[in-house]
């Protein structure tokens, strides 16, 4: 049996990431960023997890995002980004996680991308659920709108399209806008074990947004058929420059 995992630290949720994150593994851009997020029973979500972590939760309650955006410039060890392979729209299905050392991350249940290079390393080299998709993001003045359907690995033709409509700045998020964003690292297992992935990046530049249209299947696909209604949540960001450290 699984030994028990701490409750969620009481310390809040940084808006600013680690400084001294050490040497650097990737780096990246995450640009045109929108934010859906459902509050859901942190028991409902808890097998999904890795094994020696635990649902992270605000007031009794945990999240699923819904997380789309432009991956731009991917690169390794600080060498410059890639403009074609490095840059592709993503769509994320992610929860929330805290490990025994009380170490916040988010935890992918699924990730769309419609690069199939970038796809293969990423599921071979790192064991990460990235499905390849035909995908495509439009804006137009505040519009933003994401179109996907997956391709493989199945269910194939599982599609996610959503609009929103940018509005004006946050200039004071609150407590549970930054849980939500403001995520310094990404739990996975790989190879029998459990990886603490850290990042950081500028403060969010965060913007309250409308939710126009959703029609997606990907909560569904990533085992979360119980996610219904609007999402409590929606967000927007122009985006913020990334980089990666070493696992640990």
């Amino acid at each position: 049996m699984q030994p028990p995992i701490p409750p969620t630290p009481s310390a809040p949720v940084s808006p600013d990431g680690p400084s001294d994150l050490g040497r650097t593994l990737l780096t990246q851009s995450w640009l045109d960023l929108t934010f859906l997020h459902w509050a859901v029973d942190p028991a409902a979500v808890a097998p999904l997890l890795p094994a020696g972590t635990a649902p992270d939760t605000v007031d009794g309650l945990s999240y699923v995002g819904l997380v789309a955006f432009r991956m731009h410039r991917i690169g390794w060890l600080g060498l410059p980004g890639l403009p074609y392979l490095g840059t592709f729209p993503e769509i994320n299905v992610r929860l929330y996680s805290v490990d025994r050392e009380g170490r916040r991350a988010v935890v992918f249940r699924s990730l769309e991308a419609s690069r199939l290079a970038a796809v293969a390393v990423a599921r071979l080299g790192f064991g990460l659920p990235y499905m390849w998709a035909r995908m495509a993001i439009r804006r137009d003045g505040d519009t933003v709108a994401y179109d996907s359907r997956r391709r493989l690995p199945g269910p194939r033709g599982a599609r996610c399209r959503l609009a929103v409509r940018v509005g004006a700045a946050v200039a004071q998020p609150t407590d549970l806008e930054h849980f939500l964003t403001a995520r310094w690292a990404l739990h996975h297992t790989a190879f029998g074990r459990l990886y603490h992935l850290p990042n950081t990046h500028p403060r969010w530049p965060l913007h309250r947004a409308e939710l126009l249209d959703l029609d997606e299947e990907l909560l569904r696909a990533a085992g979360l058929p119980g996610i219904e209604g609007p999402p409590m949540s929606v967000l927007f960001s122009p985006g913020v420059p990334v980089r990666f450290a070493l696992p640990t």
